[in-house]
């Protein structure tokens, strides 16, 4: 039901739509005894949209989220025992139908994960992803990563595919079962979770709420870092993609925290434990200075 409700509720309070319905409202009152106020609205919509399509603004909600958690340090031992890649990465209804993987922006998630693969050879790699169409149905995510990543040189015996999740808090709990019933899960394994890097606070957050700790791997950065806070978008378009992509998970924030599928509203790093991890609490970092990646079992 939550699955729902979300997809519901964000069509209808990303900024795009917001503007293109404060618009459309307003263009039909112009039309009526309200034409004032539909002036007012077209107007202000019409400003929201150059704003956002324009101005920094994306950039600015994005980057908090982008630069929340730096990557593990992979090469400390003891080395990961696989590597966990969320779905998001490629279009199943294109795909499918022209019979060839159709990645997207987020392409970034599957190519770091065939990196890793041939610098971690005996590592792991485990793919989340379902179907999480509702008016058009595809086969699950799973099935391309599969097809993807052994025709670009992993072993299929590497992979464990979990093909039921259909967002982010689903893919930890899902993938902690399957885990658990294939002997892959305990305080002796190491996993990297990856994902888009403005993803990864939400991610994390749900996967520490399900008792899964994992360490970061953020890919699929859209900015460059603080250099990024003044610089304006070329297209209305793209900056208008931005603040949506960025507002998302804003949002996304908030609602998994009210409704218990993240341990925090907005989580940060944790410090390497030199004895196991506890997650409940974690302890100070060095002069209060972040951690160069969460908790992680000992060798």
């Amino acid at each position: 039901m939550f699955f729902y409700i979300a997809k519901g509720l964000w069509f209808l309070l990303q900024p795009s739509t917001l503007i293109a319905l404060l618009i459309g409202y307003g263009s039909i009152l112009i039309w009526t005894g309200w034409a004032r106020w539909g002036r007012r609205f077209v107007s202000i919509g019409a400003i929201l949209l150059l704003v956002a399509g324009l101005s920094p603004l994306g950039n600015v909600l994005i980057l908090p989220l982008e630069d929340r958690f730096p990557r593990a340090g992979v090469d400390d031992p003891p080395p990961p025992t696989g590597f966990i890649v969320l779905g998001g990465a490629e279009d199943r209804l294109v795909g499918e139908a022209r019979g060839v993987p159709a990645l997207n922006e987020a392409g970034e998630r599957m190519v770091e994960a065939v990196m890793l693969a041939r610098r971690f050879p005996e590592a792991k790699i485990a793919f989340s992803g379902g179907d999480a169409g509702i008016f058009y149905k595809s086969g699950s995510e799973a099935e391309g990563a599969e097809t993807l990543l052994t025709a670009l040189g992993v072993p299929h015996d590497r992979l464990i595919l979990e093909a039921k999740s259909r967002d982010t808090y689903e893919n930890a709990v899902y993938l902690k079962d399957e885990f658990t019933r294939d002997g892959e899960f305990g305080p002796a394994k190491r996993w990297v979770l990856i994902t888009s890097a403005y993803h990864m606070p939400r991610a994390m957050g749900a996967f520490r709420q399900a008792g899964f700790n994992v360490e970061p791997w953020p890919v699929d950065y859209r900015t460059r870092g603080k250099a990024d806070l003044t610089r304006p978008f070329d297209t209305v378009s793209e900056g208008l993609r931005r603040v949506d992509v960025a507002a998302r998970e804003w949002v996304g924030l908030l609602a998994y925290w009210l409704t218990g599928r993240s341990n925090a509203l907005f989580p940060a790093p944790l410090p390497l434990a030199f004895a196991g991890c506890d997650l409940s609490t974690p302890a100070a970092s060095p002069a209060g200075s972040p951690p160069t990646s969460p908790c992680r079992p000992s060798p």
